[in-house]
C-alpha cells in the first residue's frame, strides 16, 4: 500500500505525492536537537547584553525563568526571548512629574 492508495479517489494523486515529498523535505530539516541547546548565565549574559552577575542574581531571585541541569542553572533560547519580550517596563501613568 502507498500513499497514492490511501488518497479519495477525486483527488489529484500527483498532489498528494508532491505535498508528501514536501513535508517529508521539511521535517528532515527540524532536527529534534535543534532546539535543546542551554546557556550559562555567562553565555546568556553576554547574549542580553548584561553582566553574569545580574543573570545569576536575577535566576536567584525568580525574576528570569530558568531551568537546573543538576545544581547549575541554564537558560534556553526561549527563556532569553521572554526576558526580552516581558522584561520590558512600561512609564508610570501617574508617577510624580519632574520640576
Amino acid at each position: 500500500m502507498t500513499r497514492t492508495d490511501l488518497a479519495p479517489q477525486n483527488v489529484d494523486s500527483a498532489l498528494i505525492e508532491r505535498l508528501a515529498t514536501a513535508f517529508e523535505s521539511l521535517s528532515k530539516l527540524v532536527t529534534p536537537t535543534s532546539d535543546l541547546k542551554c546557556y550559562t548565565p555567562a553565555q546568556a549574559a553576554e547574549l542580553l547584553e548584561k553582566t553574569e552577575n545580574w543573570v545569576i542574581e536575577a535566576i536567584y531571585d525568580g525574576r528570569i525563568p530558568c531551568t537546573y541541569i543538576g545544581k547549575s542553572p541554564r537558560l534556553t533560547a526561549d527563556h532569553i526571548r521572554w526576558v526580552q519580550n516581558f522584561g520590558e517596563r512600561l512609564p508610570n501613568k501617574y508617577g510624580i512629574r519632574a520640576a
